[in-house]
């Protein structure tokens, strides 16, 4: 039986105890009782889990899980390990509350409301609509962005009642992050049982979705149709879930909105185990740590001051290869993709500065390195208009849109149906930003979930938030994108062309500029040396004896001509 806590004000009287307004308290109590024994007898059914009842609450037609832990608390001698089992618990528990974020230095998206935090975090949330016993339900697990080092799954803003109400369950999840998700160190793979180390965030989501394809039958969900779904790091995570060897059997679908890992990840030392682990060694260092067990006697807080970049990142188990050779190889997961980006995913990356053609090669040589820069930007043009263009457009193409156009071509060289989109739905843009109007980096997930949090939506809003609900619920439940309101949206491998979504949706041809051109061409060339060193080695000698051997000949040549003309002057 689950108790019904009711705080009542009241106040003491000479004729006994009464609550206020002169009704006794007696009565209120036995009317209080009763109603909460309604909702909790009738209106939230108990559901058994493979570690114990569980009960939600209504909302609305809606059953609503919050705080139902999926792994065991990752603190103490449970920090930097693989999640644990969750220990069973007796009774029903009571799922009203969320759990607390996980540790991290901000919150994402930057304008959501503080949440409590700690490392006792591994919680995720249901939100199951009515359903008959009989109907198994498409699952829909999202996994949130924020760069590695914030977010949370109880965001007002992924709540996912109107997903829901499209007939879906939607599940949404905490992962570790920062320093305790993603720390890689030597003493940490002589602990582990496949010698890993690193992408502790990345077993938390894989934990979630094993408890998701183990229980979800129970809340009367079908395990075999389950979609993952990401924004950002969370899309990055969902294309390095794609291809992990543990996700085998876990989703069917996959959802990518502006984020992807498909640059060559073997090419960059701090993407590599050896790498991260070098990383660890110093990120003990700064702390004044010379051990793991004196980093986990350290308080979280302490930890959180301490510089850190998280990263995915190849640890031979998690992730055993670069994204980009998995699917050249067809070993992915996904039967389906819908995959996009934003149109103007650059504007946030040049807040507060002032770009002109001057200034151009400056402010993006404090995002990335020169060299990137010389061989594929753009022209920033002859005016600071241009010059703001180039510079938006080139921090778009390079953290967003490469991945997602590279992505979407490998899926579909692989046989798999894949679904390009551009969010193109501008709003005015603010006075540091820059610029007039911009669709930008995460202007689409108020229109994924359907939730207008500033109350500021039009008519044409709540129109297109629609259409988007409809779609991405319908992709979750068939893996295609035509019937949800949309023009007719060819599979990619069909036809190159790009669905953009806006006030007018329409069909594009997807048209890549220089810049993803460029970016294509160098990583292909990065990557080949990557993988065969010996043979580029080969090569390059080969180019330099030949060019050696031109030159040598053209030195002969202009000899012989000289000797000529002295001979015909003679």
């Amino acid at each position: 039986m689950t108790i019904c806590k009711c705080w009542l004000s009241t106040a003491g009287t000479s004729a006994g105890t009464r609550i206020r307004f002169g009704v006794p308290l007696s009565l209120v109590v036995l009317i209080a009782f009763a109603i909460c024994w309604r909702g909790v007898a009738a209106g939230a059914p108990v559901i058994n889990t493979d570690r114990g009842s569980a009960q939600g609450a209504q909302e609305g037609d809606l059953t609503v899980y919050k705080g139902l832990p999926f792994a065991a608390p990752p603190v103490g001698d449970l920090r930097w390990r693989a999640p644990q089992p969750v220990k069973a618990w007796p009774g029903i528990k009571l799922l009203d509350h969320f759990s607390p974020r996980c540790m991290q230095h901000r919150m994402y998206p930057d304008n959501a409301p503080a949440e409590p935090m700690s490392e006792d975090c591994l919680y995720l949330n249901l939100w199951v609509p009515p359903h008959s016993s009989e109907k198994n339900l498409p699952v829909m697990v999202w996994i949130y962005g924020g760069g590695l080092d914030g977010g949370s799954g109880s965001t007002p803003l992924y709540a996912g009642d109107v997903l829901a109400q499209q007939g879906v369950i939607v599940v949404t999840l905490n992962y570790r992050l920062s320093v305790f998700g993603f720390l890689a160190h030597p003493e940490l793979a002589g602990e582990s049982a496949t010698h890993t180390t690193g992408n502790y965030g990345l077993l938390d989501q894989l934990a979630a979705l094993r408890w998701v394809h183990s229980n979800i039958a129970a809340f009367g969900g079908d395990p075999s149709r389950v979609t993952i779904f990401g924004q950002s790091s969370g899309s990055i995570s969902v294309s390095a879930l794609s291809v992990s060897p543990l996700a085998k059997g876990l989703f069917k679908y996959a959802i990518g909105e502006s984020g992807g890992l498909f640059e060559p990840m073997n090419l960059f030392p701090n993407f590599t185990e050896k790498g991260a682990e070098q990383d660890g060694l110093a990120f003990a260092a700064r702390a004044g740590a010379s051990s793991m067990a004196a980093l986990r006697r350290m308080p979280a807080e302490a930890l959180m001051k301490v510089q850190f970049t998280p990263a995915i990142i190849i640890d031979g188990s998690v992730i055993d290869e670069p994204p980009v050779q998995a699917y050249r190889r067809a070993r992915i997961t996904p039967s389906a993709f819908m995959i996009g980006s934003n149109q103007d995913e650059g504007v946030i990356f040049l807040s507060g500065k002032k770009v002109t053609p001057s200034s151009f090669d400056k402010v993006l040589s404090n995002d990335f390195p020169s060299w990137l820069i010389k061989l594929t930007a753009p022209s920033p043009g002859n005016t600071p208009a241009t010059a703001y263009a180039a510079a938006k457009d080139f921090e778009g193409d390079v953290r967003f849109r490469w991945d997602m156009w590279t992505w979407a071509r490998m899926a579909s060289r692989t046989g798999k149906p894949v679904y390009l989109y551009r969010f193109d739905h501008p709003t005015p843009c603010t006075p540091t930003e820059g610029c007039t109007e911009a669709t930008r980096h995460g202007d689409e997930m108020p229109y994924v979930f359907g939730h207008d949090l500033k109350g500021s939506w039009s008519t044409e809003d709540r129109r297109l938030s629609q259409t988007m609900v409809d779609c991405w619920a319908l992709f979750a439940k068939t893996g295609t994108c035509n019937g949800c309101g949309l023009p007719d949206w060819p599979n990619y491998s069909t036809q190159s062309a790009v669905m953009v979504i806006g006030d007018h949706p329409h069909l594009a041809p997807m048209q890549a500029d220089s810049t993803l051109e460029l970016l294509g061409q160098l990583y292909r060339w990065i990557g080949a040396i990557a993988t065969h060193p010996i043979m580029a080695i080969v090569i390059a000698l080969a180019i330099v004896i030949a060019s050696v051997w031109l030159v040598i000949m053209l030195v002969r040549t202009l000899l012989r001509r000289r000797r000529l003309r002295r001979m015909q002057m003679a």
